[in-house]
Formats: C-alpha cells, structure tokens, sequence
C-alpha cells in the first residue's frame, strides 16, 4: 500500500468548508474514487491545534498514484485550485510504502 500525508492549516471559519471537501464524500474523495487503485482517504484533526488538519491518501501502489495524477491532471489542478481558498498553508509531509506486519510468532 502507498500513502500520502497531507498536513493543512486551516483559515478559521473555514472548517466546516474544509471537512466538507476533504471528508469521506467530498469531491477530492469522489476524484480519486474515479480509479480502482484509490483505497481510502483518510481526514484527521489536530485536537490541540484546531486549525491544524491531515489527509492520508490510500493507493495500491506509487505507480498507480502517479498514473492517476498525469490522466486526471486537469480535474486534479482545477479541484486544487477551488479547495485552496479554504487553507493558509498546505504541506506533503511525504509520501509512505506501509509494510506488510511480520508474522506472529509462535
């Protein structure tokens, strides 16, 4: 599995927008759902800093992230530049290959 990290901050007032576009049924979720190597996006709030949010991103794979981005570049441009009113800051924190856990032992 491939994951990216987002970390926002959010304009204040805006935040009901913002977990609106990035939540489970928002237009970013509703893009990636476009393709069948998009698994699940996940949208988490700092409790001690409200402004502050991050999107873990699930594909299968980084190549089939990347395929995503270069055939959905407009859509994804287009959707970025809507959504950005909504933030003062926005950072990739990176990007992540999730290891398979070890076996139990026995």
């Amino acid at each position: 599995m491939f994951l990216i990290l987002w970390e926002f901050e959010v304009k204040p007032g805006e935040e009901s927008a913002f977990e609106k576009a990035y939540g489970p049924y928002g237009p970013w979720v509703q893009l990636f759902q476009r393709d069948p190597h998009f698994r699940q996006t996940q949208l988490l709030k700092d409790p001690s800093r409200p402004c502050i949010y991050f999107t873990l991103d699930f594909w299968d794979s980084e190549k089939d992230y990347i395929h995503f981005k270069h055939s959905n570049q407009v859509e994804y441009h287009s959707l970025d530049r809507l959504t950005e009113r909504l933030t003062l800051r926005e950072r990739n924190l990176g990007c992540f290959l999730q290891l398979d856990p070890p076996p139990p032992s026995s």
